[in-house]
């Protein structure tokens, strides 16, 4: 399976937001449609300027796009100023899932984080997702605390 793993460009945007709304919780928070609204091209051009961000997307051999996910790396104090990796917005295609490119791409995932230093990944999934937090765990993720939300 020959695969490519790179850096988003504006182009992919309409791609990656169709991802991301294709499930039940996604297409309560994204706005999908034909002429993305301009919140998420600013948002990406954060994302594309900030040096500790990377969002990326995974690409077949026939230059299609299956899977996308971004990368943050947080620098903090604890850990004698360790470094850890943050994994959020992780899609593959509905087509494309249960094929291995998820493995692929956390495969990925870890060696970027090892190489920008960091000593810890870190994830959240939501709990109406079981599918997904068994994945996660299937690749070494275990529930060591509790993560807790508010809303603003």
């Amino acid at each position: 399976m020959e695969l490519k793993f790179r850096k988003a460009n504006k182009e992919d945007l309409y791609q990656i937001i169709e991802m991301l709304s294709d499930d039940k919780l996604g297409q309560l928070r994204e706005s999908f449609q034909n002429s993305l609204p301009k919140k998420y091209f600013d948002a990406f051009d954060i994302i594309n300027n900030d040096p500790h961000q990377e969002l990326i997307v995974i690409e077949n051999c026939e230059i299609e796009i299956v899977g996308t996910l971004q990368l943050s790396f947080i620098q903090y104090l604890t850990y004698q100023g360790g470094v850890r990796a943050q994994i959020e917005a992780v899609r593959i295609k509905k087509e494309f899932r249960g094929k291995g490119y998820g493995t692929l791409f956390f495969e990925w995932a870890i060696k970027r984080a090892k190489e920008k230093g960091a000593h810890l990944i870190q994830l959240t999934s939501d709990k109406k997702r079981p599918e997904a937090i068994h994945f996660y765990e299937k690749l070494g993720f275990t529930a060591t605390h509790e993560g807790m939300k508010l809303h603003l």
